[in-house]
């Protein structure tokens, strides 16, 4: 059953990091331009905007969004479309229409975590590890998020056997703090490659994803003391899978503009699957595979 399970959810996110890298290398081979040259380029409609920068507040991102909301036809102000009507005036207010579609999305991706849960039986570090999670992907690219936690990690584990080894004992806390201060030694590091690769990866790398990183790092060092080296990869690994599923929710634009402009009939649609997934006490998938042979008996 571990092995089936550790299989399926190595498959799934091998696919999903292959579909992001070749998904952002193609897009960097149509945009790529060395040269001037008489060829076509190709850009996004007025009315579409990539999905995965939703974070950034450009012109490119909260353009569209603004668009969609002036065109659309809200009619008297009642129940049914008093968000709305909302959304409409803070918009025109100042108010960033993509932190607004995020706010919408978030309660999307913990019933897609909660489902994941109860559904198919994937674990995780609970549900705000994973949206999180979500959320760093979403700033500065899965690759790049996993890359940086998997150094981290490394980092963080060989500095804990070090202290192991040495013999110092130190209490909870300080022995977090200082491996803090190697995790932000380490991330450090990695800003100060940037001029000798010559290339703009970790550009994107900021303070809150690396916090959201190191909060993780921290749950799986917890997880590893109080269980087993084995019991934190796999819930890490678990958590990695929901992530990327969140991630892959949170950039699809044609969501983002429904929740945007149907906020009441998201919300509503939320609130009603999360009772039905609530009150579901069967047998998840992960178990109805484990215990096959039973049932075929």
């Amino acid at each position: 059953m571990k092995l089936f399970r550790t299989l399926l959810l190595l498959g799934i996110l091998v696919f999903t990091l292959y579909f992001f890298s070749a998904k952002n290398a193609f897009a960097a081979r149509i945009t790529a331009s060395p040269t001037p040259t008489p060829t076509f380029t190709i850009t996004p409609t007025p009315t579409e905007v990539p999905g995965n920068t939703i974070t950034k507040e450009t012109e490119e991102v909260v353009e569209p969004l603004k668009r969609a909301i002036n065109a659309q036809e809200l009619g008297k102000l009642g129940i049914g479309n008093f968000l709305k009507h909302s959304v409409k005036q803070s918009v025109n207010a100042g108010v960033p229409p993509n932190t607004i579609v995020l706010l919408l999305l978030l309660p999307g991706i913990a019933t897609l975590i909660a489902a994941a849960r109860h559904l198919i039986g994937l674990r995780g570090f609970g549900i705000f590890l994973p949206a999180a999670l979500s959320i760093v992907f979403l700033a500065i690219g899965p690759v790049l998020g996993i890359s940086v936690f998997i150094v981290i990690t490394a980092v963080s584990t060989l500095v804990r056997l070090f202290l192991r080894k040495v013999n110092i004992k130190l209490q909870y806390l300080p022995r977090m703090a200082m491996l803090m201060f190697f995790m932000a030694i380490t991330v450090l590091g990695i800003l100060f490659l940037t001029p000798l690769i010559k290339s703009n990866i970790f550009t994107n790398i900021s303070i809150f994803p690396v916090l959201f990183l190191i909060l993780f790092v921290e749950d799986f060092i917890r997880v590893q003391l109080g269980k087993s080296f084995k019991t934190a990869a796999t819930l890490t690994f678990e958590t990695m899978v929901l992530s990327l599923a969140s991630y892959s929710f949170l950039i699809m634009w044609p969501l983002q503009r429904f929740v945007l402009l149907n906020p009441e009939i998201w919300l509503l649609g939320i609130l009603v699957i999360d009772i039905l997934v609530g009150k579901y006490s069967g047998l998840r998938f992960l178990e109805l595979y484990r215990f096959r042979k039973l049932f075929n008996k």
